[in-house]
């Protein structure tokens, strides 16, 4: 472990700290701050900020990693603030914390108290040691306690080595600080790193990662720095990998003076290092997102406890919709992103006779794989087929960043009413040509010709029975190319494109 106190952006440390950055996808956060008396009715101020960074992309050579200990005592805030802003949300970084939405209030209240607005409000990909404790226990055939452990409870058995919190509660506020306090910041953010191996090494092992992640393009070497710029982000390793070995010979050359204009261009540079592949799988999986919502900004001065609700779902909620009511998420029908203009459904298994209404009027509405799935199972499969999953479970919301806020909450309860719900807010085009053009057993399309009787009968052998007292009605049948489901004009049917027609007022 190679600690570096970071206490001046113009210092060879801040320089190493900005090149660490650009070559990181894993990093450790953690802070520290002087103790408050807890009827105090503002936040502490954050005076130290520990980023452990593991180079390189490969797990099997992360022999070494760098702690920085950024002195915000010292360091004009302003000048870092649009560089932690970048490392915070950068999807190029998985970011690992213990309980580190308290430490983000924390900075959030400190940062913009100096004038830094906006303040630090999320931070994603994210990944609670609190969580991989869990799962580490689960697959070692332990007891999952519902209790949180302590970072020094889990390191000694995860790691196996004995975590001193002695200087938890120190003045961090004073200067300088000594030497037992330093190497207490350095390794609380370390042994993330290490907490964070040991979990990496057991999902690879069993094969627990998503198999989802798109392949990365084929990298044209005529391609202009300009080109490289405009490409889609994680499409290119190689291009990181170059643009980052020309950021060390910048950095190498450039004065102190240049340090600041170096690190506001982080962004830009870590746009053309996409995370490394099995990395990102962890992330698909396992990954968080840590939001904050504007009752975190305010110290709670009450003692009584009340029931706690998700800040994620709260801030999901308020985003879901715009002022009109409309749909504000990225649409995964869109040409332009793969997609064949119209909108594709996954209902929940909450929903899912609305999925069967939504194929009654011709919108492509699929149902979960499995009978009881998962909420990554879910996640996976909406993510894999380019659909916006609806729901009624709120704690789905919270993962609305791995869909690109691709999840929608329906509010209304009668399958009815959901269907228009549906329609207005995704403002769908529903035409009496649609009604009764999906199978709505399967989800399938219709072959494009009508069967005859004899064709019909044919098709039916061993699969389906059809009433003998259809045959004498000349009637066209239809068959579902998926699932060879045969249906036909009859009564059932007529009355089946009525009921649509009058529920979502085809006729007016």
């Amino acid at each position: 472990m190679d600690v570096h106190l970071v206490s001046s952006i113009d210092s060879d440390e801040f320089t190493h700290l900005t090149r660490a950055l650009s070559r990181s996808t894993l990093i450790g956060l953690d802070a520290e701050w002087k103790p408050i008396r807890s009827q105090q009715s503002t936040f502490p101020t954050v005076t130290l900020l520990q980023l452990a960074c593991q180079l390189g992309d490969d797990p099997a050579e992360w022999d070494e990693s760098l702690v920085f200990l950024l002195d915000l005592a010292s360091i004009p805030l302003s000048s870092i603030w649009e560089l932690l802003k970048d490392v915070f949300v950068s999807p190029d970084i998985l970011k690992l914390g213990f309980k580190f939405k308290q430490d983000l209030i924390f900075l959030s209240s400190t940062f913009g108290a100096e004038g830094c607005d906006p303040a630090f409000d999320k931070v994603e990909p994210y990944l609670d040691i609190t969580n991989i404790h869990k799962f580490l226990q689960h697959k070692q055939g332990k007891k999952v306690s519902k209790d949180t452990k302590s970072l020094s409870a889990i390191c000694e058995e995860v790691l196996g080595i004995s975590l001193s919190k002695a200087l938890q509660c120190s003045d961090w506020s004073h200067r300088p600080l000594t030497e037992e306090q330093l190497r207490y910041a350095a390794t609380d953010a370390h042994c993330l790193l290490e907490i964070f191996k040991i979990f990496q090494a057991m999902v690879v092992k069993e094969g627990k990662s998503c198999n989802d992640v798109k392949e990365l393009h084929q990298f044209n070497l005529n391609l202009g720095l300009k080109d490289i710029f405009q490409m889609p982000d994680g499409d290119n390793k190689l291009a990181g990998t170059k643009f980052c070995n020309a950021l060390d010979i910048v950095q190498a050359t450039a004065s102190s003076e240049d340090c600041g204009r170096i690190a506001r261009g982080l962004e830009v540079i870590r746009k053309t290092k996409p995370m490394d592949e099995s990395l990102w799988k962890i992330v698909r999986k396992y990954g968080e997102k840590l939001l904050l919502c504007e009752s975190d900004r305010k110290p709670k001065t009450s003692r009584k406890k009340g029931k706690k609700r998700s800040s994620v779902v709260a801030v999901c909620k308020k985003n879901q919709l715009d002022s009109s009511g409309g749909w504000q998420g990225l649409p995964p029908w869109d040409i332009s992103l793969g997609g064949d203009g119209w909108p594709k459904f996954l209902c929940d298994v909450m929903v899912e006779g609305l999925a069967k209404h939504l194929r009654c009027v011709g919108v492509d509405a699929a149902i979960p794989h499995s009978k009881k799935p998962e909420p990554r199972e879910l996640i996976d499969q909406a993510y894999k087929e380019k659909r916006v999953l609806l729901t009624r479970d709120a704690k789905l919301l919270r993962h609305q960043y791995l869909l690109k806020n691709q999840i929608y909450r329906v509010k209304s309860l009668l399958k009815n009413e959901q269907l228009i719900e549906v329609i207005e807010i995704f403002q769908l085009k529903i035409s009496e040509d649609q009604l009764m053009s999906r199978c709505t057993k399967c989800n399938g399309r219709f072959v494009q010709k009508p069967l005859t009787t004899e064709e019909a009968i044919e098709a039916a052998k061993g699969f389906q029975r059809i009433p003998n007292c259809l045959f004498d009605k000349n009637l066209e049948f239809w068959q579902c190319m998926d699932c060879n489901q045969l249906y036909w004009e009859g009564t059932q049917y007529h009355n089946a494109v009525q009921k649509f027609i009058d529920v979502c007022k085809l006729n007016e």
